[in-house]
């Protein structure tokens, strides 16, 4: 997208707290020292004050260049190496002495105390919200209709916020009045409130937003929030709560709640043209203004201008290096492993398809071609239609007894074997190495509002209706259809179709930073609660993520050995990997790809991606994690979670049902 509405960056600036117009900057958040005010100018017409919400909105969002996966401090990549997504050693997978609050463990997105400058965190967010809202009304400069909209957007923002609080901490202070962040002293001490009543706050604020918001705005205005979004995250924050997590006594009315709000939230998006995706899979992420699959969208823009810079990084963090990016964001086989045959069968269960390590890539569900790019598979990009992603490794010396061999094609760098295709543009350039992409983000797809519906519909009995949602998914996915039931015909029981739900949430939702927050919220990291065995799943704890490696053969069958290239150029040593005519009886690169795999390749598993030393290991206190200690000291007033030192016990409490 070349331009959006959080890119109006000096307008935003003047709008905001304690600034007059004329002193505006692009240093705004770091010069903002005033917090007690707010310049009523910004209400005096609808351009300045709608210039707060999209400034509000540019708080929210990822800053521009970094990768959506991982935004912000609750977004950080530890997440994403913290499931079965990406490998790597972080804080939230290691072994700790002991659970501290002292301990980075300990998640920061609560915030900190605030002194002489601001930053970006939770209660500053909260607060600019709260001082927007108490603002707004009273002043008659701008019509009910557009006031409406304004407020229901920062309606939202709010809702949203605590409903993320909720999901990493349980209950947290409700600031509901623009009182300073948490800091010493003065009258914002806010005790902190159960779960069940920051989970009212949080669908309180929905509520307002969806009575407020149109369903959907015009096209010049696309990216704002709707109210069918604000439904769908009532809905989300509703399976939430009616997830083990926080219902660890399955209580069905829980998921009757979420059922309904779910429901009601599809019902909000189809009626305002919202639905599934129904073009190719792969060109989901490459339609902008109008995709119905968008709920919730960042706008990201390929604007040179150092104002309105706000490119999304996600391409260049994808592509490998060959092609001229920088793969940040790394794959794993434990993933791929996740995507079903091409009749919808787990690998090793399909009567239709052998799976073959040697072949791993054979006869797969098509999202996985549009997921994974992998060696010899074609990603082309602007300056490259024809590229070919090739990722093989051979031994420079006669000892091939090491499972990795030391020399690798290309420029060197195949930390799995395997790239992220997905949400990649083949018309991206590598100019500035696929930098300035301006392709938007979804944060909230239509097909996650159906998940949803789905996993509710499981909780209350609902199977069949949960069932038909699951093979709409995979039928417009391009799942065969083998066994009348997309692959699913065995799958029929509640804990089956719980199991087949998430399963399927790793599939469709890989690497979009939904996988870590689904582990959590179903205690899946290892079974002490038992939901990994009742859902016929395996934990992470105690296992090691992989790649491949694919180590090319001699034409005796034998791990190549020497100082070239075995496969590169039309004289290479053993045969060209891209030749100018293809053997008798081959055709296309796709049959000889499967000539290459069949004689000249021999795929391993990659099993050093993790560090040596390395087993991933959970501890339960991070289902729900304790505050940081500079927190509680400058709070004292307080409580810390339980686990972490304190007594707070996020599973107490309940919902007013009655409401």
């Amino acid at each position: 997208m070349k331009m959006n509405i959080i890119n109006r960056t000096k307008l935003i600036a003047c709008a905001m707290i304690g600034l007059a117009v004329m002193s505006c900057s692009d240093d705004f958040l770091e010069e903002k020292k005033d917090f007690s005010g707010m310049n009523e100018d910004v209400f005096e017409n609808y351009e300045t004050a709608s210039a707060y919400v999209d400034y509000t909105y540019r708080q929210f969002f990822p800053g521009g260049g970094q990768a959506p996966a991982w935004w912000d401090i609750a977004r950080a990549d530890d997440l994403v190496r913290t499931s079965d997504e990406s490998p790597g050693r972080t804080r939230w997978n290691q072994v700790w002495a002991q659970i501290s609050p002292v301990n980075n463990h300990a998640m920061e997105y609560i915030g900190e105390r605030i002194s002489t400058s601001l930053r970006n965190y939770t209660y500053t967010r909260i607060k600019s919200i709260n001082l927007f809202l108490e603002g707004i009304d009273g002043q008659n400069g701008i019509s009910e209709e557009d006031k409406n909209h304004l407020k229901g957007q920062m309606y939202f923002w709010r809702g949203w916020q605590y409903f993320d609080l909720l999901r990493f901490y349980g209950g947290v202070p409700l600031a509901l009045e623009p009182l300073n962040p948490i800091v010493e002293g003065g009258n914002n001490q806010i005790p902190r409130s159960t779960s069940a009543e920051t989970l009212e706050q949080a669908l309180s604020d929905l509520d307002t937003a969806i009575e407020l918001l149109p369903g959907r705005w015009p096209d010049d205005q696309w990216g704002r929030i709707t109210s069918g979004a604000a439904a769908a995250v009532k809905g989300q924050a509703l399976t939430l709560w009616a997830s083990p997590q926080f219902n660890r006594s399955d209580d069905t009315q829980r998921w009757q709640l979420a059922y309904d709000a779910n429901v009601e939230a599809k019902n909000i998006l189809e009626s305002n043209g919202f639905g599934m995706w129904q073009g190719e899979w792969d060109e989901m992420w490459l339609t902008e203004v109008g995709n119905p699959e968008a709920v919730i969208i960042y706008g990201y823009n390929n604007v040179t201008t150092e104002d309105l810079d706000f490119w999304n990084g996600q391409e260049w963090t994808s592509r490998s290096r060959d092609a001229g990016g920088f793969p940040f964001l790394v794959p794993t086989k434990n993933t791929m492993d996740f995507f079903p045959m091409a009749d919808g069968k787990p690998i090793g269960e399909s009567p239709n398809y052998d799976y073959d390590l040697q072949k791993f890539y054979k006869n797969r569900d098509p999202r996985f071609y549009a997921t994974f790019a992998y060696n010899g598979s074609r990603w082309p990009y602007a300056e490259d239609e024809d590229f070919i992603s090739w990722e093989y490794r051979w031994y420079e010396d006669e000892d091939t007894s090491a499972n990795i061999p030391g020399e690798v094609t290309g420029d060197g760098f195949k930390p799995a074997g395997i790239y992220i295709k997905k949400w990649t543009d083949p018309n991206a350039s590598s100019d500035n190495n696929f930098r300035r992409s301006g392709t938007d983000w979804m944060e909230l797809r239509f097909t996650q509002v159906l998940m949803n519906v789905a996993e509710s519909a499981v909780g209350i009995g609902r199977l069949d209706e949960a069932k038909q949602i699951l093979m709409q998914i995979r039928e417009r996915a391009g799942v065969e259809n083998l066994d009348g039931q997309y692959g699913l015909a065995d799958v029929n029981g509640r804990d089956e179709l719980f199991g087949a739900i998430l399963k399927e949430r790793a599939i469709e939702f890989a690497y979009e930073g939904k996988r870590h927050d689904d582990l959590r919220r179903w205690l899946l990291f290892n079974d002490d609660y038992g939901t990994v065995s009742r859902l016929g799943l395996e934990p992470i704890n105690g296992t090691r993520r992989q790649g491949l490696v694919y180590v090319a053969l001699d034409e005796s069958g034998e791990p190549y050995v020497g100082d070239e290239d075995p496969f590169l150029g039309s004289d290479a040593p053993v045969v060209p990997r891209e030749p100018e005519t293809y053997p008798e009886g081959i055709t296309s690169h796709e049959e000889y790809l499967d000539y290459l795999y069949e004689n000249y390749f021999e795929v391993r598993i990659k099993d050093d991606m993790d560090p040596t030393d390395f087993e991933f290991t959970w501890y339960n206190e991070y289902y729900f994690y304790g505050f940081p200690q500079d927190v509680m000291d400058s709070a004292p007033y307080l409580e810390q979670t339980e686990g972490w030192g304190g007594s707070f016990d996020p599973l107490a409490g309940e919902l007013d049902y009655s409401n």
